[in-house]
């Protein structure tokens, strides 16, 4: 993958990123540093798009000065950029000239006013008092018969907590705005000084699902600073353990998504299912999440010709018993009534917000980056990208069910093209400062991740773009018109976390 950097100053920032607009480029994250230590003056921000029809991403960068941190906006003509120049003004003190919306993001209200935590000074030990002068704001709809419905943060059952609050007139939604960032755990400030390997460690528990793909993007953006070339029998297993991942949470989201209506039959066969990919995926790597499977420059462990055996064999038979499952939910005719034309997510919307994974897929957007900026041995098997333009919550089951079939097949193609070989080499030099980006596609989208490397080979600078942090702002255009009732099922058929969005 190509990386093209672009530099700009901070009051032409807009018009740098709207030329690489203009090139087909699509906005993928925002990174925002601290890098007074390295001799600037002193922070810096990057913008990274994916050039359509290339394996090549351009880096828009411009330095920001210490004494007056401010920079053109981007987010007025591409709202995408809204919630990352946000973050920013939060974490860093950095303010976008024209947002059209800098309330805070990530900090809620009682966080002390110029007080930001990624900056090189703020200790990770320290504690702030509440500040009670300050109070959080919500956009709301005006007229008669209109009125709120506040749902959250603390819901019935183990789902972590995110706020909603509804503007309704009856039960129709007119406007929802959502509240998330309640378990912020600060995973970037925390890795600042790491070595590499507890950077990966860290990496793969950003969420708890998406283990193998948060670590592939993190060893990945390592791995291209020390232009290390991983081994093919490595690049092949880890197309195996990104596509078991993906399987097991397109099944439980199959599952998922039937709860939503409360429909037994498709719960509890999606979550027997996903239990027996979990069981063999304990057998393979001994663990049920592949937790520790990935290693820098390959993977940790082999595979044996046993062990593939069993994978293939609990293939078979998810998949056939899937195929009957799928069959049976859709033949249901209260199913497709509440599925079909149920939170509609635009092509539009999904493209001005940069929307990822299988909601934009089923809205019409054609991306994955397994083809687009190809990574592990993906360029070497044959696979089908699932598209449906439909955008609503029928769509986005369908598209889980079809992207569960090509995973299968790719299982397929691993076990029998398999080359042998090594499956680790050790990494090359990694300049001081230097840095890398690594961007995976996991079961709910692209997982970006930027790292730049300190003294000592430890870790200087680490973000994360989670496929969940880019489709959240979009769950809010996928309401409005649907009822209230609708809300948990719309919501499901996204599947967001809210661990890696509040990393």
């Amino acid at each position: 993958m190509k990386t093209t950097v672009v530099k700009s100053s901070r009051h032409e920032l807009a018009n740098a990123c709207l030329n690489v607009l203009h090139q087909q480029g699509r906005f993928i994250t925002m990174v925002a540093s601290d890098e007074g230590e390295r001799g600037l003056d002193r922070f810096v921000v990057r913008y990274l798009f994916a050039i359509e029809g290339k394996t090549e991403i351009v880096l828009v960068e411009s330095v920001i000065p210490q004494d007056d941190p401010t920079y053109a906006s981007v987010s007025s003509w591409l709202p995408a950029t809204s919630w990352a120049e946000r973050e920013a003004f939060d974490l860093f003190g950095l303010r976008a000239l024209g947002h059209p919306d800098l309330r805070p993001l990530v900090l809620h209200e009682h966080w002390p006013e110029g007080v930001y935590p990624l900056r090189k000074e703020y200790a990770m030990t320290q504690t702030q008092p509440r500040d009670e002068s300050r109070s959080w704001t919500y956009p709301q709809v005006e007229g008669e018969g209109v009125f709120e419905v506040p749902v959250g943060p603390i819901h019935a059952g183990v789902i972590e907590p995110g706020h909603f609050r509804f503007q309704v007139m009856g039960d129709s939604v007119l406007h929802v705005e959502a509240k998330l960032f309640y378990t912020h755990r600060g995973i970037e400030k925390s890795s600042e000084g790491m070595d590499l390997t507890q950077g990966l460690e860290l990496a793969e528990r950003i969420c708890g699902v998406c283990s193998v793909s948060h670590a592939l993007s993190y060893v990945q953006a390592i791995e291209s600073i020390a232009h290390t070339e991983v081994p093919r029998r490595a690049k092949f297993l880890r197309v195996l353990l990104a596509e078991m991942e993906r399987l097991y949470n397109h099944v439980g989201d199959i599952g998922n998504m039937c709860a939503g209506i409360g429909y037994a039959y498709g719960i509890n066969h999606g979550a027997r299912l996903k239990e027996q990919l979990m069981q063999m995926q304990d057998r393979i790597v001994g663990h049920r999440f592949l937790r520790g499977a990935i290693a820098l420059g390959g993977v940790a462990n082999d595979i044996s010709e046993e062990k593939f055996t069993i994978i293939n064999t609990t293939m078979q038979q998810v998949q056939q018993e899937l195929t009957e499952i799928v069959e049976q939910i859709l033949s249901h005719d209260i199913v497709i009534q509440r599925f079909a034309k149920t939170g509609v997510l635009s092509e539009e919307v999904a493209r001005e917000l940069s929307a990822v994974g299988p909601a934009a897929r089923a809205s019409h957007y054609d991306l994955d980056v397994r083809k687009d900026l190809p990574y592990a041995a993906y360029d070497e098997l044959q696979f089908a990208v699932p598209i449906f333009e439909e955008g609503d919550v029928l769509a986005r089951f369908k598209q889980r069910y079809l992207e569960a079939q090509q995973s299968f097949q790719l299982i397929e193609q691993v076990i029998e093209q398999i080359p042998q070989g090594d499956i680790c080499v050790p990494l090359g030099e990694l300049p001081l400062y230097s840095y890398g980006i690594g961007i995976t596609e996991s079961a709910r989208g692209e997982n970006v991740h930027f790292v730049m490397i300190g003294e000592g080979q430890t870790i200087y600078r680490y973000h994360v773009r989670s496929a969940s942090y880019a489709n959240w702002p979009a769950v809010a255009f996928a309401i409005p018109g649907n009822i209230i009732p609708d809300f948990p099922l719309i919501n499901k058929s996204f599947e967001l976390c809210y661990a890696c969005c509040d990393r």
